[in-house]
Order: structure tokens, then sequence, then C-alpha cells
């Protein structure tokens, strides 16, 4: 006889059980500990999910619950199912039903927003969801273009980006690791304002909140000048297969000099050279229908080559 899924929503009880998964995950990142997930919980009403078929946890789904729309998830660069080593091809296939006919039994969900993770960031291929989904008739409803640069055979800086490098090495600039947050979170902002009227994500407090939490994980480099100002700077979430660039800000000298080719230099060819990927983000507005061709410009003159960042609907209810 067939065993049926149990699905759980999870509490805070679960937490240490939910942080075990993730630790043995073939697919998850520091992203999916409560410890992250929770800082924005004021923002989200979680709604998260433990799968269990035969009695042994088999998944979990990261996701929140309001209007309608049941997502996972709005909160993260991306959220779909963490699975380990034991999920298989059908197995998705029956958790994906499972989850649509939880959803229908509830009676309050019309669509399923699903935010499934990048293959760089998994240590083992993970893309049976992205089956289910066709399988089940899932709508491509945003596509983001990601310039990621894999470090094995990295393509090389451009003539241009080269050039600028070059021409940065002339400057007395200084690479630092350190803990000033305040400092390039100034910059940021006003980066943000002038250049994209947007603020960042992340209040300081909360970044810092953050990088307290996961002080291996969430790392801040910054170019300073002679003087010991920020001129340019960026926020790293570092995982086991990948970097992924969180921010990037650089000053009006910053940008003549050339400080954001010098530090990003340093950063993929010396630095990071061990992970496997160097993401460096998304170049793209209105949920990708917006091509930012100055910012990919840039990144794709540092070598970086497309992935996406793909988000689905399922409908659930077709009528209210």
């Amino acid at each position: 006889m067939e065993k049926a899924w149990l699905l759980e929503p999870y509490t805070s009880e679960k937490r240490l059980l939910w942080n075990d998964f993730v630790n043995g995950s073939r697919n998850a990142i520091f992203l999916f500990y409560r410890e992250y997930m929770d800082y924005h919980a004021d923002r989200f009403q979680d709604h998260s999910l433990l799968c269990y078929k035969g009695g042994k946890l088999m998944a979990l789904l990261p996701a929140h619950l309001g209007g309608g729309i049941f997502a996972s998830h709005n909160g993260l660069t991306f959220g779909g199912f963490l699975i380990q080593d034991n999920m298989t091809a059908q197995c998705m296939l029956e958790l994906f039903q499972a989850v649509v006919d939880y959803l229908k039994q509830r009676g309050d969900v019309d669509i399923w927003c699903y935010r499934p993770i990048p293959y760089i960031y998994a240590r083992y291929p993970s893309q049976e969801d992205l089956y289910a989904l066709f399988r089940l008739g899932a709508v491509l409803k945003q596509r983001k273009i990601s310039s990621v640069i894999p470090s094995e055979n990295a393509l090389g800086f451009s003539t241009l980006r080269k050039r600028k490098v070059k021409k940065a090495g002339k400057e007395d600039f200084c690479l630092l690791q350190d803990e000033g947050w305040a400092e390039f979170w100034v910059v940021l902002q006003e980066n943000l304002k002038d250049r994209h009227q947007a603020i960042p994500v992340h209040t300081l407090e909360e970044i810092l909140l953050l990088h307290q939490r996961f002080p291996q994980n969430i790392l801040l480099y910054r170019v300073c000048d002679d003087a010991g100002q920020t001129v340019a700077g960026t926020v790293l979430y570092v995982s086991e297969c990948a970097v992924h660039v969180q921010y990037i800000a650089s000053t009006d000298l910053g940008r003549q000099r050339g400080a954001v080719d010098f530090l990003f230099d340093r950063l993929i060819h010396e630095h990071f050279r061990s992970k496997k990927y160097f993401d460096m983000g998304t170049s793209v507005e209105q949920g990708g229908w917006f091509l930012n061709e100055g910012l990919i410009f840039q990144k794709e003159g540092m070598g970086g080559r497309a992935v996406v960042y793909d988000m689905y609907e399922l409908p659930i209810r077709t009528t209210r």
C-alpha cells in the first residue's frame, strides 16, 4: 500500500528539526536556517511546511501565506523544496500533488507562487521540482537573469575591464574585509537613491544582525582610498558551492578610478577562486521584463554569463 504524505506547518518548536534537515540537504544554503528566515517574520506570515512520508521527514518548503497567495518564498532570493539524497522524481511528483491537495483543502489559497533554487547552489543535481512544475501545468511568470562566473573555466575580464583594473592599480587603493558596515551603508544608500531611486532590502540594523548570526557567510569587502574613505564595496553571501553578490556600491570617485573593477578582480581571481561559482546577481527590473543593459554589460565584461532566477505560478482555486 502506497504511503501517504503528511504535511505539517512549521512552528518554533520544530526549529532544531528544521535546521538539522537544512544542514543535510543537497540544495539548501544558509538562507534557509530559521535564524535567517525569521529575521523578517513580522513582514511575512510564515507557513513553511515539513513534508513526511512513511513517518520520515523527506522535504521542507520555506513558504508564507497571505492574500490568497501561498508563496515559496517572496522574502528570500529563492525558496523551493529543500531535499536530501533520498528524494526521487516520482516522490517529487507525489509531493507537489500533496501540497496542491493540502492548499485546496484549506480553501483560502488561489495561487501557489514557487521560486526554484538555481542549480548553482546545489551540491548535487536537484531539479526534480522543475519537472513536477511542468507536469502540473505551472506557468512561468518571472525570469530574472543573473551573471555567473564558473571559477574553473572563467572567461576572464574583457579588454575594457582589464584597462580599468590597470588604472585602479595605479591608485593607492586597499581592499579590506572588515566590519565597516556603517561606512559602506552610507555609500550604498546614496548609490541606490541617486542611481535607482531605491533603498536596500535590509536596513543596517538587519544586516548587522544577520552578519552576527552568520559571520562566515555574510561578508563585507570595502575598497578604501589613501585617506581611508570607502570608495566601493560589496556584501557577499557565501555558501558551499557559490558566492552571491548581495549588494554593490561605489562613490562617484570610485567609479571614475575603477574601484569596482579592482574589487571584483581581486574577489573573483584571488579570494574566492576555490568556490565553484561566483554569482554577481541579477540585472533586471519588473520581474525580468526590463534589462539594465549598463549593469549587465559591466558584469558580462567580468566574465559573467546567464543563470536564471525563475518564479512559477500554479493555480489552486480557479474561482472565488
